[in-house]
Order: C-alpha cells, then sequence, then structure tokens
C-alpha cells in the first residue's frame, strides 16, 4: 500500500485543471503556476499532491516519499521519468539520456494507474545519463 512522508511540499497556482492529475509528475513554467508534465523530456518539478481547478492552490511534494501514478509495469528501485500524460515511466541510463529523473520506485507497480511511493526529488534531479 502506497505512503507518503513529506519533507518539502511547495504552493504554486495550477496553470490549467488539475482536477485529475493528483499523484502526477508536473512542471513549473515562466508565469511560476504548474501544469501536468506533458513531454517525456519535460524538467519535473515534482508530484501533485492535490487536486486543484486552474487558478487554485497547487500544492507540489519537492522533496520526500510521495504516492505517484505509474503509467506500466515498473520494478523497486527504478529510476523514474515522466510519460506525456504525467505518470512515471522507468528510464534506462545511457539509453534515456533526454529524459529528467524525477523520482525512484520505493514499490512495484504491475499496471497502468497503479499508486505506489517513490523517493521524490524533482527538481534537483538530473538526465538519465
Amino acid at each position: 500500500m502506497a505512503y507518503e512522508k513529506p519533507i518539502f511540499t511547495q504552493t504554486f497556482t495550477a496553470g490549467e485543471d488539475l482536477s485529475a492529475k493528483q499523484y502526477h509528475f508536473v512542471k513549473l513554467n515562466a508565469a511560476n503556476s504548474v501544469h501536468v508534465c506533458d513531454a517525456a523530456t519535460d524538467q519535473i518539478l515534482g508530484v501533485l499532491q492535490n487536486a486543484p481547478a486552474s487558478g487554485e492552490a497547487a500544492s507540489v511534494m519537492i522533496l520526500g516519499i510521495s504516492k505517484l501514478t505509474a503509467s506500466a509495469s515498473i520494478a523497486v528501485g527504478a529510476r523514474l521519468s515522466t510519460t506525456t500524460a504525467g505518470k512515471a515511466v522507468t528510464v534506462t541510463n545511457g539509453s534515456d539520456t533526454t529524459k529528467y529523473v524525477g523520482a525512484v520506485a520505493l514499490e512495484a507497480a504491475s499496471a497502468d494507474a497503479e499508486v505506489i511511493s517513490c523517493l521524490v526529488g524533482g527538481a534537483i534531479a538530473g538526465r538519465a545519463s
């Protein structure tokens, strides 16, 4: 069962309707608002903790243990990046060098839309070198 242990959570303005994106990866835009990651190469800020409508307060876990929505099967210890829908996907060092690592899986996922626990390091994480 997925669990959380927040260390650093920050509030931003939702730059779009995120009401169906709780526990998805988000990014920061130039207007200092957050949007769901919608490109596999997006730099990940963190994981959305609530479900705000556009213009509402969006709580983003930037560092800590968070719940995160998987896009497919994920192994414990896998380095995670984003899909075009903000879900977690495994990245491979040396192969996925254009993708940013935003978390490490602390639990396994067996299917799409399964919520797992992960260690989030969003904005400080680098590419899958």
